[in-house]
């Protein structure tokens, strides 16, 4: 029997509203802002919180182990719903930047960005 439930995963940052706003458009969530907290709700249900950690220092990259940085902390999967490409491009319009996105064969799985405050996301073919 579980103990609980998954309610909301949270990120550090230095502008919780600018980076809400930021998931809110990629993911077509709505931003809840009640100051220092600031939330977005996805279409079905699921929770981004976004708190004011005025030393948020972004995580390196790459992260793999015995490379010479500090550890990416954590990271976002999320699934494609249209061309990578578009959906890179969107990305990067927002203020996202490229970590590790070469794919010269066109079948990566996965490219990797830095949303605004340097957390990496994942944009994935699933």
């Amino acid at each position: 029997m579980a103990v609980a439930e998954m309610y909301s995963t949270v990120l550090d940052t230095t502008d919780p509203k600018g980076l809400a706003e930021f998931y809110a458009e990629l993911l077509g969530g709505k931003v809840d802002d009640s100051g220092e907290w600031v939330t977005v709700v996805l279409p079905h249900g699921q929770r981004l919180g976004f708190q004011l950690v005025a030393e948020h220092e972004p995580p390196q990259w790459p992260h793999w182990p015995g490379a010479d940085t500090s550890p990416q902390q954590m990271h976002l999967d999320l699934k494609v719903t249209g061309p990578l490409e578009e959906a890179e491009q969107r990305v990067l319009d927002m203020g996202g930047r490229k970590l590790d996105t070469d794919d010269a064969d066109g079948k990566r799985p996965s490219r990797v960005y830095a949303d605004p405050a340097g957390h990496p996301i994942c944009l994935c073919r699933v």
